[in-house]
């Protein structure tokens, strides 16, 4: 049997603009803020375009960077 892949759009949305927005204003660029955690570059720019559904670990490691808690990526806008 197989097993559908989790994909919510929304989601993945949310945090792109999110990662985006407060990585723009701690003034990072995509490539700083991936060396700061310790990521691949190309990979930042995935997540900020909504290319890929990433990680919980990078999740937590963009916030680290970031120094915001990771909750706050997944947060919508009110």
């Amino acid at each position: 049997m197989d097993v559908p892949q989790l994909r919510d759009p929304i989601a993945i949305k949310t945090l792109a603009e999110n990662v985006k927005r407060y990585r723009t204003e701690c003034t990072l660029s995509q490539e700083a803020l991936a060396n700061i955690a310790g990521i691949e570059y190309s990979q930042v720019s995935r997540i900020e375009r909504g290319v890929i559904n990433t990680s919980v670990s990078v999740i937590f490691a963009l916030a680290q960077a970031l120094d915001i808690r990771p909750s706050q990526l997944l947060e919508t806008k009110k």
